[in-house]
């Protein structure tokens, strides 16, 4: 995985509006089998090249969760980062993956409401220029003050 930033924690005193981070993994066979197995979401869509070449994607997709799981660990990892609490998180599909592609994950803080140490991601992914996957989540960020 390729971050642009360490992991680690940024704290709700110190996240604004606008600050953004990212990472970029290229989406193996593996990761796909891997995810099927934690999954147990076998859709052959993702496993069997024969079965996919006769779908809308003619050929093998990566599972959509797989994609958003990128988006998770930026927030987790990142922005806030460790110790963070997913609220929710909304997402639409633009794209399929496909094995080999190179996925860009970014997040971007949107909103911030210090009282209750909310904050508003804007959440996408990118293969190449493409949007394949967008949304939004809402997290408790973690604090000086209280963790």
């Amino acid at each position: 995985m390729l971050d642009n930033t360490p992991r680690g924690t940024i704290c709700i005193e110190d996240i604004e509006i606008g600050m953004s981070r990212s990472l970029r993994k290229v989406i193996s066979d593996r990761d796909i089998e891997m995810f099927a197995e934690v999954s147990t979401d076998r859709n052959p869509v993702h496993l069997d090249e024969e079965y996919a070449q006769d779908t809308r994607f003619e050929g093998r997709i990566a599972h959509g969760m797989l994609t958003a799981s990128l988006i998770s660990a930026v927030i987790g990892e990142q922005l806030p980062g460790h110790g963070t609490v997913y609220l929710g998180q909304s997402l639409k599909f633009m794209g399929p993956v496909r094995p080999g592609d190179m996925v860009f994950a970014e997040v971007t803080v949107t909103d911030i409401n210090f009282p209750k140490r909310r904050v508003s991601l804007e959440t996408k992914c990118f293969v190449e220029d493409k949007v394949v996957l967008k949304g939004d989540a809402l997290v408790i960020a973690p604090s000086r003050k209280f963790d």
